[in-house]
């Protein structure tokens, strides 16, 4: 390609709207321009890289046996009925109606429409396992898009969709994709770190991120520098330690009943810290939370005898469209609310008003506690049940409980592991610190279960001629996200530097005039180029040769060659990684590129 035959508009100042790397060289190389907010369109070179990176997931997706479908993006909301994420899929999902009154989605996710999809293909067990996959067009309603295609309203996704007869088969593809993504994230030159992960509103068990490290990641990696343990924060675990009381030895369970004390004007765990001259280990703290669309059975709970519970058509789990929840969490912690919502079963949580606290607690904030709390269920974290002669909330104004014992003086409706990880605590698997890291995610697999084929009555015949429920697995990479995280990792003040494996063109001809034996080396060596099968991009701009070097360093071609009068015959042959040039004779630049070309590709082989 020369450049005179494409679209080369590059920018010299950095976008006021960009503030990270991959943005700011995404918009200054002119790869994409902005439409609209979170809305962006890919220009041409832009594009090759892009449509590099979805090659290589292609080639691996293939190769592991994976089919490729091609679903529509708006998808109709009666599928989204079924598997009963209508309403539980929250804001983010943009849902239309077409002129004949039909609810439609366009699509955020496609658990619901390749299940559609099998359900009307599949009959018989022989046909089983079936892997299906699509590179599409998806939709989330953000509230806040920002950092470019990172975090965009409109993006490429790959999705996968496997459908097994057993769980054995469901691991032995689970392990397929795991591989395949870490071949996909060397052959893009990405440094990856597997992590273990929530499944969140896709539902499932088993579930793996891909995450890189990143300043503006969304998530916080809890790592462990001795055995590699790697988890989401959402879904880190960490080793029991010992609350310790006021004297700093362990707590020592008591026999004294638990009694009122009076605490006037006294609420948050810092104030009674002080006020009792003990530490925060010593409080049990009690939030009161909102939970939305939980399928727990609450039929037997206290204070959930009013509560409706919906039942979607198609055989969706019931749920209760909101619910209230005493959370209980020893002082010194956080609760997590991403493992709280799993742990509940439901789309969403949130802090409740001070209305339904004081409503619940019959006390103002700050007074909440487990003990005698009739009007909602108590959700008590694992830490609780490690602490001894605590103190609570006294559901009353100025009043706290004192000497209580968790199991002899409340009875939680449900125990779970809800505490927020951070650095510092303990691996569960070898006891060293763990250090935490900002990351953003790029690759999610999941072992979805039967939460969609159930719920959307998919059905085979297995080899006794009895009908069966096909279990899922669910597959995702963010194709627009690994490209930018490509150049958050590959990049320095001059612009980006493409691996071979995913530039948009590997070699990039900079004659310093386009005219004369310049010109006609440079002619010369971009047919021999493309004769062999190379990617190359001729610039035979009437340009500055200042402007032509500075905007092939920002788009980031790997190999440049510049023909210049004073070196000729000679060329020069630069790594665009590499500060220095070789001189070549113009006769031996086309090998000495080949070269150069294996050479490079080869560091972004998978094993």
């Amino acid at each position: 390609m020369k450049t005179s035959d494409t679209l080369i508009s590059t920018l010299r100042e950095v976008p006021a709207e960009a503030v990270i790397a991959s943005h700011q060289l995404m918009l200054r190389a002119g790869f994409i321009r902005k439409l609209g907010n979170g809305l962006y369109t890919y220009l041409p070179i832009g594009l090759r890289a892009l449509r590099k990176v979805e090659q290589i997931i292609r080639e691996e997706m293939d190769a592991i046996g994976a089919l490729e479908f091609k679903p529509t993006v708006v998808v109709p909301g009666e599928l989204w009925r079924e598997s009963g994420r209508w309403e539980t899929m929250g804001d983010a999902m943009l849902r239309i109606t077409n002129r004949a009154g039909q609810e439609l989605v366009v699509s955020p996710t496609a658990e619901e429409a390749f299940t559609a999809l099998i359900r009307d293909e599949l009959s018989s067990y022989r046909q089983l396992p079936i892997v299906a996959y699509q590179i599409n067009t998806k939709y989330r309603d953000e509230i806040r898009p920002r950092y470019g295609v990172m975090r965009g309203r409109e993006f490429m996704m790959k999705d996968a969709y496997s459908f097994s007869a057993d769980q054995q088969s469901l691991d032995e593809i689970y392990g397929r994709f795991a591989a395949a993504y870490r071949r996909i994230f060397k052959r893009c030159g990405l440094t990856v770190i597997p992590v273990r992960a929530d499944t969140g509103a896709m539902g499932g068990t088993g579930s793996e991120e891909f995450m890189v490290e990143s300043e503006i990641g969304d998530n916080t990696l809890i790592l462990c520098p001795s055995c590699g343990y790697a988890a989401n924060d959402e879904k880190a675990s960490c080793a029991p330690d010992t609350p310790l009381a006021a004297d700093g030895g362990a707590q020592k369970p008591t026999d004294k009943p638990y009694e009122p004390m009076d605490t006037p004007d006294v609420k948050t765990i810092e104030e009674l810290s002080s006020f009792l001259q003990t530490s925060p280990q010593s409080f049990i703290k009690t939030l009161i939370y909102k939970v939305y669309n939980s399928e727990l059975d609450l039929t037997n709970a206290p204070g959930c005898a009013a509560l409706t519970r919906v039942t979607e058509t198609g055989g969706a789990a019931p749920y209760y469209p909101e619910s209230f929840f005493a959370v209980c969490i020893r002082g010194d912690l956080d609760v997590n609310e991403t493992k709280l919502a799993a742990a509940l079963k439901a789309s969403a949580v949130e802090l409740a008003s001070d209305y339904d606290v004081e409503r619940i607690t019959t006390a103002p904030v700050g007074f909440a506690g487990p003990v005698s709390l009739a009007n909602a269920p108590v959700l008590a974290d694992r830490t609780v049940f490690d602490m001894h002669d605590a103190v609570t909330g006294g559901l009353a104004k100025d009043v706290h409980f004192v000497h209580v014992e968790p199991g002899r003086d409340f009875t939680p409706f449900i125990t779970a592991d809800v505490r927020t990880v951070r650095a510092g605590d303990r691996c569960p698997n070898c006891g060293a610190s763990f250090y935490s890291r900002k990351g953003n995610e790029l690759g999610h697999i999941f072992k979805l279960g039967y939460k969609y084929t159930k719920a959307m009555h998919v059905y085979y015949l297995d080899e006794n001629g009895k009908q069966q429920i096909p279990i899922m697995g669910c597959y995702g990479i963010g194709v627009d996200r690994s490209l930018a995280s490509i150049i958050e990792e590959h990049h320095d003040e001059n612009g980006i530097i493409w691996p071979m494996s995913v530039a948009p063109y590997q070699v990039c001809i900079v004659p310093v005039k386009y005219e004369g034996a310049m010109k006609e080396t440079a002619c010369s060596l971009y047919t021999a180029l493309q004769n062999s099968h190379v990617e190359v991009l001729l610039d035979d701009r009437a340009e500055r040769p200042g402007v032509k070097f500075k905007d092939m360093d920002l788009l980031g071609i790997p190999i440049r060659i510049t023909v210049g009068e004073k070196h000729l015959p000679n060329v020069e042959i630069k790594l665009r990684s590499q500060k220095e040039p070789q001189l070549v004779p113009a006769e031996q630049a086309v090998q000495t590129v080949l070269a150069l070309i294996a050479e490079e590709s080869a560091r972004y082989d998978a094993v």
